[in-house]
């Protein structure tokens, strides 16, 4: 009888192993499906939620520093929307004064536009002081430039279907970036608002799924983005401050604006040079070489301090990586997603290099004696390089109360 019980039991369990294991199976590849699908539906909105995160995590410390000075009522609104507004404010200052400055030189631009129709372009007074190919460029100018009808001419090649149809894609493409925006800066609140318990559930997945390595690349990369806007954003600002004040001292047109367009050129490595070279054509076009030459010698002093002193103390400093895959990190992000790499690029850096360095000299390399990092179901706070972030396990702090 016991032996008929066995042979009896053992199919039982045969099947039930059998029914687990293809359990296991279709529920991999019911999520894979379900996030294929959810990626799918999301993919024209993925870059406004990749922006969102970013800056979330940018500005997060500055955030939690904040909540605890005042605490955040119930519904937890206050902080959230304070902080989006100023995201918005900051973003579209620059647009704003870029079109009330464009319409202000509208009128002038008319009227240039009608004498270089009824006279052309008269040839720039620098021309005739080149060391090289005056007389060239001022035979090429006179024949394509210094003639009456110019804009004429202009308007007729100007005027076709194709170029129609571009300004109808122009006008379409704007009305999309404007909703992106709109959807970035939404998300950009819920992010804040929630951002305790989205903190939490990432670190505690992040250690269910590559254990405590998980962890700590997820450590990594935020560090990586503060380091990122330490280095690129907030010195990008310092040396268009810097240069905006050199365009006003050497007389540069619209020194505010070009002290802007500096500061967002200078985010990009090797940018600034193409901000303040043309300043300096400005300048050189209207007569004045000393000027050019103190903007062009200024610039790239500002520069040279600012790319091989602070920005390699600031990003190297925050995220302990060496600052040349830093910069590969930057240009090949950028070259693959735009303005978004400035971040994701760097991230993705430090996330490999942290890897690397866990294979070759093990947890002790990156801090972590023993290889082992506290269990997340813990209840303490988390830091990534002295930034405080909230609790990476248990139940995340009540709308209301103070971060810890």
């Amino acid at each position: 009888m016991a032996g008929m019980e066995r042979t009896e039991a053992e199919p039982i369990r045969h099947s039930a192993s059998d029914n687990a294991c293809f359990q296991a199976i279709f529920r991999v590849l019911l999520v894979a499906g379900l996030l294929g699908l959810g990626l799918y539906i999301l993919a024209g909105f993925l870059r406004a939620l990749v922006w969102a995160v970013v800056l979330a995590v940018a500005l997060w410390p500055l955030f939690a520093r904040a909540r605890r000075r005042l605490p955040p009522g119930r519904h937890n609104l206050l902080w959230p929307a304070v902080f989006t507004g100023l995201v918005a404010l900051v973003l579209l200052l620059p647009v704003v004064a870029l079109a009330v400055e464009a319409a202000r030189e509208a009128h002038d631009l008319l009227a240039y536009a009608r004498e270089a129709e009824r006279n052309g372009i008269p040839v720039p007074a620098f021309v005739a002081h080149l060391p090289y190919g005056a007389e060239a460029v001022s035979a090429w100018w006179n024949a394509h430039l210094a003639h009456a009808g110019l804009a004429h001419e202009l308007s007729e090649r100007l005027n076709t279907a194709s170029n129609r149809d571009l300004t109808r894609s122009l006008g379409a493409g704007l009305v999309h970036r404007v909703v992106l925006f709109g959807f970035c800066l939404l998300a950009l609140f819920f992010l804040f608002r929630e951002g305790d318990t989205v903190i939490a559930q990432g670190l505690r997945a992040s250690h269910r799924l590559f254990g405590p390595r998980g962890e700590r690349v997820a450590r990594q990369m935020a560090a990586s983005v503060h380091g990122t806007v330490d280095g690129l954003v907030l010195v990008g600002l310092g040396e268009g401050v810097l240069l905006g004040i050199v365009y006003a001292l050497t007389g540069v047109p619209h020194p505010v604006l070009f002290g802007a367009l500096t500061a967002v050129a200078a985010m990009i490595p090797f940018g600034a040079p193409l901000a303040f070279g043309l300043a300096a054509a400005l300048l050189l076009a209207g007569g004045a070489v000393v000027p050019a030459v103190i903007v062009v010698a200024a610039g790239f002093v500002v520069t040279f301090v600012a790319d091989h002193f602070v920005r390699p103390a600031l990003i190297g400093g925050t995220t302990r990586l060496p600052f040349l895959w830093v910069l590969l990190g930057i240009l090949g992000g950028v070259e693959t997603f735009g303005l978004l790499g400035l971040f994701v690029g760097p991230a993705v850096m430090a996330a490999l290099i942290l890897l690397w360095r866990e294979f070759t000299d093990g947890a002790e390399a990156v801090g972590d004696p023993g290889g082992q990092s506290p269990p997340v179901t813990e209840d303490v706070g988390v830091a990534v390089q002295g930034r405080d972030l909230p609790a990476a396990g248990g139940a995340p702090d009540r709308p209301g109360s103070p971060a810890r």
